[in-house]
């Protein structure tokens, strides 16, 4: 599987925003409303927190936006927060937002796909791919990364030497 660096970015920024709304929280048990401690970040702040070109991250929010991850105010005030909580968004719902469904085999869905002969039954490897796919990315959130605290199958599969061969 490719990561696009419009994947990457995506996941950086809200992995940004959630830890300030991380840091924001700790603030709303000192005596600080929950709507006071509206964790909004700027823009700027993730570009350089992040290295991330400012024209891309322009695009990638808004891309985010569109998805329904971020809510943006504008002004002197303004900035960018989650629209849900860090927990409730995977990285699944990151990649579909700013590149379409996790796996397509020349733009279609692999269930829509069909061989005919010796291939017939490549359809079902791309399904399979798809749904090793899923298992790991709709269940790992934003928040899992940001608290470094993944979940112990991806642990588990992170330690089989194996994976980190290169091939």
């Amino acid at each position: 599987m490719h990561i696009s660096a419009k994947v990457d970015y995506a996941v950086r920024t809200l992995l940004e925003i959630a830890r300030a709304s991380r840091l924001n929280q700790t603030t709303v048990g000192l005596g600080v409303s929950i709507a006071e401690a509206a964790p909004v970040v700027k823009a700027e702040a993730i570009a350089t927190a992040q290295r991330i070109p400012p024209k891309v991250l322009e695009s990638v929010l808004g891309e985010l936006r569109r998805a329904d991850l971020v809510i943006s105010r504008r002004g002197p005030e303004g900035g960018y927060w989650l629209a849900r909580p860090a927990s409730e968004i995977s990285i699944a719902d990151v990649i579909r937002a700013v590149e379409g469904p996790l796996a397509s085999v020349r733009g279609e869905r692999p269930e829509d796909v069909r061989y005919p002969g010796a291939a017939d039954s490549l359809q079902r490897v791309w399904i399979a791919l798809r749904v090793n796919l899923r298992a790991v990315l709709e269940n790992v959130s934003i928040d899992d990364i940001a608290r470094n605290q993944l979940p112990g199958f991806v642990e588990s599969l992170t330690e089989d030497p194996g994976a980190w061969s290169r091939r």
